[in-house]
């Protein structure tokens, strides 16, 4: 299972700008490299990302092998109701992960 360090600001006033900062741990292998045996190591990247803020979609990236491991991704939105943020990415292997993280919003 992939590691992820979700930021988001606990709390936040209605239609207050806030950012989304996210690094996950992934090897992003991208096919090219060698490996120790002589042979390639086999491609394992994350192919999309995609964020939802209470059920609806806020953010969506298509990753390609330039990403490098461990990939940061940071973006905006604006904060409308408490809620839950929602990442969750898929890789070449079609495995799905997610990691969330609560906001409340209240002015």
């Amino acid at each position: 299972m992939t590691r992820a360090l979700v930021n988001a600001p606990k709390t936040a006033r209605p239609g207050e700008v806030i950012e989304i900062r996210a690094m996950i741990a992934h090897p992003m292998e991208t096919g090219y490299r060698i490996g120790p045996n002589g042979a390639p190591i086999p491609r394992h990247i994350i192919r999309r990302l995609v964020c939802t803020y209470d059920g609806a979609e806020v953010f969506a990236a298509d990753l390609y092998p330039a990403m490098s491991a461990n990939p940061y991704i940071a973006f905006s939105m604006v904060a409308t109701a408490s809620g839950t943020i929602a990442l969750a990415w898929t890789d070449d292997h079609g495995a799905t992960q997610t990691a969330t993280a609560e906001i409340t919003v209240a002015g």
